[in-house]
């Protein structure tokens, strides 16, 4: 049994007509299917909710195809749900309404580095990793990290973020342009690839965590970053959760430049060591990564110390070789798929919230108390740097009552981060799951406006409908 899909999103099927989908299949060929098995990939995430595939696949290898898929989907009124590599949490891929899913994994090309201005313009199914594979002879890397494998246009869908945002930003701050199809088939380019633009609407930041709601993105200008002289990372064990927490808050108060601050709660550790055969102390447990130049990083690393010490932490354990930093965050990022090793059968119902760090403890702590009277296994990791953590429950699928209480856990926690004048997710999105939360955090006048812009690029809905906001 997975959790039921919420009912603000239910909405009649839209069906593909069959003079679409021959003219689908007559373009596109074998690109286009109807197989179950590529329908079910595709009408799923890792969100707890139930498979809801789309009629049909299309899998694009350039703007123009999108285009192609888009001009039909708009004279028939069907919908359009474009996918990467099926990684959000929130439900944003699921095809509640039917319809065409544009699968750009094809659209896997570098188009053009300009290392001199420090820019590289990428295909929307171009993974993370695979930008700085490719660009690593440059001396450049790309910072964003939402630790799975993600596609740059998922990430810029999402406004993704993750564990260098606390020095680099998320993907707001680091996208400079796009090239968008619209829901009428029209390409557009947002932005230059100049640092700065006073000229117009900011429209790049408009499509930037729209989830595919306001047209699909086929090509993104991202910023890049000398690769930092010195690298060094560390973790350092906490008596207490709130300890780990209020070392992070004086971190940051004190304007220590970090790259990485991550937090791992006792149980997230105790699953890491036995899914990547490490030998970590089972404690609350700060990881962190420092960048710059040797004397730079010395400073800050002995800073950081002397504020760990303070609220009882251990002596750092330093990774200094590229082999052993790649170690440790490769474990890190596995901290999903090793909890779930440790409840055999179960789903995993992850949320985020991202308060002011001033608030970061009190928020932290009080979730953690309902997690522990709930009694249903749960794990933390969190960006706290920036003051976002995630807070997952591994639910018995089959016992209705568990998904009740988290989605119950959930909702507090969220209303939590509203009253201390934080967000209801720090880099998940809205997708479906968070829609009513949304409301609660901008106001109905201010989702007013997001109706209003929705309708106005999408006026027949059928870009990723069900999704953000309900028109």
């Amino acid at each position: 049994m997975n959790a039921p899909l919420p009912s603000h999103i239910l909405g009649a099927v839209r069906p593909v007509p069959a003079p679409m989908l021959q003219a689908l299949q007559q373009h596109f060929g074998d690109r286009c299917s109807t197989a179950t098995a590529v329908r079910e990939q595709h009408g799923r995430d890792e969100s707890t909710y139930p498979i809801t595939p789309p009629e049909v696949v299309v899998f694009c290898e350039s703007t123009d195809d999108v285009v192609v898929v888009l001009k039909l989907a708009d004279e028939h009124a069907v919908p359009v749900i474009p996918f990467g590599v099926g990684s959000s949490l929130e439900g944003h891929t699921l095809a509640v309404q039917g319809g065409v899913c544009i699968d750009l994994a094809r659209m896997n090309q570098v188009v053009r580095l300009n290392p001199e201005d420090l820019t590289v313009t990428v295909q929307a199914g171009v993974t993370r990793e695979q930008v700085n594979r490719e660009i690593r002879d440059s001396g450049l890397f790309f910072p964003i990290d939402p630790g799975a494998n993600a596609s740059i246009g998922g990430m810029s869908a999402t406004r993704a973020s993750g564990t260098n945002a606390v020095r680099y930003g998320t993907m707001r701050e680091n996208v400079l342009g796009l090239t968008v199809v619209t829901a009428g088939g029209e390409v557009i380019r947002t932005g230059t690839r100049a640092k700065k633009s006073a000229a117009g609407y900011d429209l790049t930041r408009l499509f930037i965590g729209s989830e595919g709601t306001l047209g699909v993105m086929t090509e993104i200008t991202l910023k890049l970053y000398p690769l930092p002289e010195a690298v060094s990372a560390a973790i350092c064990q906490f008596p207490s959760i709130d300890a780990a927490v209020r070392t992070t808050i004086q971190i940051i108060q004190m304007g220590v430049p970090i790259a990485r601050c991550e937090l791992l709660d006792a149980n997230a550790v105790r699953a890491v060591n036995t899914h990547s055969h490490l030998s970590l102390q089972e404690a609350p447990m700060l990881l962190m990564e420092f960048h710059g130049s040797e004397a730079g990083v010395k400073e800050q690393a002995e800073t950081v110390q002397d504020i760990a010490r303070e609220f009882g932490g251990t002596d750092f354990q330093w990774a200094t070789t590229p082999e052993e930093r790649t170690k440790l965050w490769t474990a890190r990022h596995k901290a999903y798929f090793a909890a779930l090793q440790t409840r055999p059968g179960c789903r995993c119902q992850s949320t985020d919230t991202c308060v002011p760090i001033s608030h970061l403890a009190e928020s932290i702590n009080e979730s953690i108390a309902e997690a522990e009277t709930a009694g249903i296994p749960y794990w933390i990791v969190g960006h706290v740097g920036d003051g976002n953590f995630h807070l997952s429950y591994l639910l018995d699928p089959n016992d209705p009552a568990e998904a009740a209480a988290v989605e119950r856990l959930s909702t507090l926690m969220v209303e939590r981060a509203l009253r201390l004048e934080g967000t209801c997710t720090g880099e998940h999105g809205i997708g479906l799951h968070k829609m009513p939360y949304l409301v609660e955090e901008a106001g109905a006048g201010a989702v007013d406006l997001m109706k209003n812009i929705k309708r106005a690029l999408d006026p027949k809905n059928i870009m990723n409908p069900g999704k953000v906001v309900a028109v």
